[in-house]
């Protein structure tokens, strides 16, 4: 299969769409705990989810998993698992800072480590500057961070307009401190699926030669990947339950205050949140496939497309009601900045894949 970089793009897209959406499920739950809800949504994230889509799009799943190396299981695991320590610190990124300035701290820090450590590490990041594709990529990659910066000061200047009660109106535990220090913390660790996905590569090559289709090649990837997510989030979120003594909420009919507590509403919002979120990984593997010998941009253009759906999203629930013309202007700059930096990535990528690119 010959790379389309500009299909690789929609696709990372309509994974940033899945991923700067998926909290807004969480936003209908009742009367469950933190905790409650984001392992009862990571379950279908993290297992449901991949095993069910690997089994129908791929060929002899399981066979795949046990002719793997214990060592690439063992390291596409464990930065699973590292990685899991930011996914859960994101929930609460989300918490104290709201979708529109958490995801634009966090993410920002994310995209530089996921993006330019890998191929530094490999020490192919001097060839990829050295060719003409590649600077052009780079140059993608540096206006992206510019689009980032701009979001993120759109949402300092959002923190700095706004009165505590409107802020408190829209994010009841804000608090600006506690959430820069965690969203450092997630944007870090997250970074980590970068590594992962890089580490799981054998899978996908043992999948292809078991016959998988190569746009669902990067599928089973993700069944051992995310199972290190769902070890570090399911240990933290149980650890929470019997801290908190929110371990009953999973079955209980009425909550602490005796309010009722509609369980299968919340389970499906927890579902639909869950699978939602599997999906920026679907698509992201899709469009990994797609942008041919400057893969290691993916993760670039899978954070910029979050980031500007989950500012989309901000600006819907009203997150940026109340600020003012300059904040409005910078994150509409910024937006368009990262939509911008997604297409300059595509292009490096094109140029790449035409005969004599180098």
């Amino acid at each position: 299969m010959n790379p389309n970089p500009f299909l690789g793009v929609v696709f990372h897209w309509l994974g940033g769409l899945a991923a700067g959406s998926f909290y807004v499920p969480y936003r209908g739950v009742k009367n469950w705990s933190w905790e409650t809800f984001w392992l009862v949504g990571g379950f279908f994230s993290w297992i449901v989810a991949p095993w069910a889509l690997g089994l129908i799009l791929t060929e002899d799943l399981v066979g795949v998993i046990l002719r793997t190396p214990p060592h690439t299981l063992f390291w596409s695991w464990f930065f699973g698992l590292l990685w899991g320590l930011g996914g859960l610190t994101f929930g609460l990124t989300m918490r104290y800072l709201g979708m529109s300035l958490g995801y634009g701290v966090a993410l920002g820090i994310c995209a530089a480590f996921g993006t330019l450590i890998p191929p530094a590490f490999k020490g192919t990041l001097a060839g990829i500057a050295a060719s003409g594709p590649g600077r052009m990529t780079l140059l993608g990659i540096g206006v992206c961070v510019a689009g980032i910066a701009a979001s993120a000061l759109a949402g300092l200047n959002k923190e700095r307009e706004l009165p505590e009660e409107a802020k408190r109106a829209t994010i009841k535990e804000f608090n600006l401190r506690k959430g820069l220090g965690v969203a450092l913390f997630c944007g870090v660790m997250s970074a980590c699926m970068a590594f992962a996905l890089e580490a799981a590569d054998p899978i996908a090559k043992l999948s292809a030669a078991a016959g998988t289709r190569p746009l669902w090649t990067g599928l089973p990837k993700l069944v051992v990947v995310l199972a290190g997510g769902f070890t570090s989030n399911a240990i933290w979120c149980i650890i929470l339950n019997f801290r908190n003594r929110t371990g009953g909420e999973y079955v209980a009919a009425q909550a602490t205050g005796g309010e009722p507590v509609p369980r299968l509403r919340n389970l499906l919002l927890c579902a639909l949140a869950g699978v939602t979120w599997y999906f920026q990984f679907f698509f992201y593997t899709m469009g990994e496939t797609q942008m041919g010998r400057f893969g290691f941009s993916s993760w670039t253009l899978h954070m910029a497309s979050i980031i500007i759906f989950s500012t989309i999203w901000g600006v819907a629930l009203k997150e940026w009601r109340g600020t003012s013309r300059r904040t409005h202007g910078l994150i509409t700059a910024g937006i368009c900045i990262l939509i911008l930096s997604t297409l300059i990535v595509g292009y490096g990528n094109y140029l790449a894949t035409l005969p004599g690119g180098s």
